[in-house]
C-alpha cells in the first residue's frame, strides 16, 4: 500500500473510519438484542470520534484528545487469528458477528501499524499510534466478549 502523500493516507484512513462508522451503525439498528444493540452503537461513536481525529490532523488542528492521550499496553488474545474473514448476512448469530467484528478491527489495527509506517509528521505518527491502540481496545472488547459468550454456550 502506496500513498502519494500524507493527505492521501488521511483520506483513506478516514474513508476506513467512515465504513466502521456505518457498519457498527447498521448493527447497531439491525439487532435484536438490546445490550448488543447499544454495544454496537458504542462502537459506532468510538469509530466517529476516529474518524474526527483524522479530520483534525488533516485540516492542521489536531484534537485536543490527542495531545493528552494516555497510552498503555493492551494485550492481545489472537482471537481474531483463528476467524476467517466473511461479509455480513442478515440473521447472522450473536457469535458470527462477534467474530466478524474482531477480524474488521484485526485488519484495522495491521491498517494503523501500516500507516504509521508511512506517516510524515510527528502529528500524524501520534495519531497513527493513538487509532493503533484504540483498534487494539476494541478487538480486545470483541475477543473478551466472544469468549465469554462461547463459555456461556458451553464451548
Amino acid at each position: 500500500m502506496h500513498f502519494e502523500n500524507m493527505e492521501a493516507i488521511l483520506n483513506f484512513a478516514m474513508e476506513k473510519e467512515k465504513e466502521a462508522v456505518d457498519f457498527y451503525h447498521s448493527l447497531s439498528e439491525k439487532e435484536s438484542l438490546s445490550g448488543s444493540r447499544e454495544m454496537f452503537a458504542d462502537f459506532a461513536k468510538e469509530e466517529q470520534k476516529h474518524f474526527d481525529m483524522l479530520s483534525n490532523v488533516k485540516s492542521g488542528a489536531p484534537d485536543k484528545a490527542v495531545s493528552g492521550y494516555k497510552f498503555k499496553w493492551i494485550p492481545d488474545i489472537k482471537r481474531s487469528d483463528y476467524v476467517v474473514e466473511t461479509a455480513y448476512q442478515e440473521g447472522m448469530g450473536y457469535n458470527e458477528i462477534l467474530m466478524l467484528a474482531m477480524k474488521r478491527e484485526e485488519k484495522a489495527l495491521a491498517l494503523y501499524n501500516t500507516l504509521l509506517k508511512q506517516a510524515e509528521t510527528e502529528a500524524a505518527k501520534k495519531i497513527f499510534k493513538i487509532l493503533c491502540q484504540e483498534e487494539a481496545k476494541h478487538k480486545l472488547a470483541l475477543e473478551t466478549l466472544y469468549d465469554d459468550y462461547m463459555a456461556k454456550m458451553g464451548d
